[in-house]
């Protein structure tokens, strides 16, 4: 047992694993999606029309599963300490609307399809768009509730070293993709581009899954320590 009170195996071990799902959309440069990376959402290679739909929309709802498991399997254990339990439950609440978002797939992609695009702002797509878009955020807050969150456990009560050590550039990082994220979304819903949304995007998930395998990998060196 470590002494933030973790169970460090169990939880490590999912953690790794629904990281390397949540990197899944790195498929994206061996499948032929049709989708510019640099331009379209994330989500929209999981999207009812796209021909890899089914398979992003599997190793999202794993991802969210995992991240969820491990996230309650701490929170049953962990040292109950407030930087703890805020950071434990921002990653199940991350896990769990991840999850949940796998389920709420948009039907088509707007950043590719101006059809798309136009009968999303006349409000014509399926209720799922308008469900996907709260998942969504919800998924997000909590990512950002709990990078932030147990940096500052591990920083503040000397628990995983490479977490405290690596934590804080890693969560100004991620501040600085999710800026460029939702000024990207902001300029596309008026219409005026773009902006590298799906750069920016991609760089705020990538973060994300690099901050979980920091975070398993602490929880382990922790225990061994």
């Amino acid at each position: 047992m470590s002494r933030s009170g973790v169970r460090p195996r169990p939880v490590a071990v999912l953690l790794a694993l629904g990281a390397l799902a949540y990197t899944a959309w790195v498929l994206e440069l061996v499948f032929h999606t049709g989708l510019d990376p640099i331009q379209a959402y994330v989500s929209e290679l999981a999207a009812a029309d796209q021909p890899f739909g089914g398979l992003f929309r599997a190793t999202d709802l794993g991802a969210g599963l995992l991240v969820l498991a491990g996230a309650v399997c701490a929170l049953a254990r962990c040292d109950r300490r407030r930087w703890s339990l805020l950071g434990w439950f921002g990653l199940a609440l991350f896990g769990a609307a991840t999850a949940l978002d796998s389920r709420l797939p948009l039907s088509c992609a707007p950043t590719a399809d101006p059809v798309c695009a136009a009968r999303e702002t006349a409000g014509l797509v399926p209720a799922t768009h308008t469900a996907h878009a709260v998942s969504s955020s919800l998924a997000m807050v909590g990512a950002l509730l709990g990078v932030l969150a147990l940096t500052v456990a591990a920083r503040r009560y000397g628990w995983w070293p490479p977490l405290a050590a690596l934590g804080p550039a890693l969560v100004a990082l991620e501040l600085a993709a999710t800026a460029w994220t939702l000024t990207s979304v902001a300029a596309f819903q008026a219409g005026r581009g773009t902006w590298a949304l799906g750069a920016g995007q991609r760089l705020q998930v990538l973060l994300v899954a690099i901050w979980l395998g920091v975070l398993a990998w602490s929880v382990v060196k922790e225990s061994r320590g």
